[in-house]
C-alpha cells in the first residue's frame, strides 16, 4: 500500500473516530446534541386564566429557570389548561404533565400570593404532591405556610424530584385526583368527580 493511501486511510479512520466521540462531548459542554433532546416540552393554555394570565406565564418561567428535564411554553394544543374561577385553587392531574389548573380567587382574596399559587399548582402537573410542612421554603407546602409567604421558588429537593420525574422516575403525585390546596381538604386530595 502506498504511503499516500496509508495516510488517507489513517486520516479517514481518525475522522470517523472523532465523529463518534465529538457529539457526546459537545452535548456535555454546550447543551446541544442527544442529551439536550431529552428535555420534554409541555404546552399550557392560560387564555382563560383571566387576571391570572401574566402570573401563570411568570410561574412557567420560575419552573423553566429551576429544572432541566422539562420546559413549559404557552401554546396549543395544550398539555394542561389554566382557568380562573371564584373557588379555591386546585389542580386536576390526569398524568405527568397533563391536567387542569384552576386559579381560584378565594385564596387571593384571603391574601395568598398569586405567583406562589400558580407555581405550586404547576408543581402538581409536574408530579409533585402536597406536603403540608408549613415551611415557606417548601413550595409544595401550599396554604400550610403563612399567608405572608411569597416564596414562589421550588426547593432544591422539589427541583430534583421534578427532574427525576421527567427522567423516568415514578412521580409521587397521584393521578386522576383533584388537588385542592386548602387547610380543610384532607391531605389535599379529593377523588375525581
Amino acid at each position: 500500500m502506498s504511503r499516500f493511501l496509508r495516510a488517507v486511510s489513517t486520516l479517514l479512520l481518525g475522522l470517523a473516530f472523532l465523529a463518534t466521540v465529538s457529539p457526546a462531548q459537545a452535548s456535555e459542554h454546550t447543551g446541544t446534541g442527544p442529551a439536550a433532546s431529552a428535555v420534554r416540552v409541555l404546552r399550557y393554555d392560560a387564555s382563560r386564566a383571566a387576571e391570572f394570565r401574566t402570573v401563570v406565564d411568570q410561574a412557567a418561567q420560575v419552573w423553566n429557570a429551576s429544572v432541566t428535564n422539562v420546559r413549559l411554553v404557552a401554546g396549543t394544543p395544550a398539555d394542561f389548561v389554566v382557568l380562573a374561577d371564584n373557588n379555591w385553587p386546585r389542580a386536576m392531574v390526569t398524568s405527568l404533565g397533563r391536567g387542569t389548573i384552576w386559579m381560584g380567587r378565594q385564596a387571593t382574596a384571603q391574601g395568598y400570593y398569586p405567583l406562589r399559587i400558580a407555581t405550586h399548582e404547576m408543581g402538581h402537573i409536574l408530579g409533585l404532591p402536597d406536603r403540608r410542612t408549613g415551611l415557606c421554603t417548601d413550595l409544595m407546602s401550599g396554604s400550610s405556610a403563612p399567608v405572608s409567604c411569597t416564596n414562589a421558588n421550588p426547593s432544591p429537593a422539589e427541583r430534583s424530584e421534578v427532574n427525576a420525574n421527567f427522567a423516568g422516575a415514578t412521580p409521587l403525585a397521584e393521578f386522576d385526583r383533584l388537588y385542592v390546596d386548602r387547610a380543610d381538604a384532607a391531605r389535599g386530595l379529593v377523588p375525581a368527580p
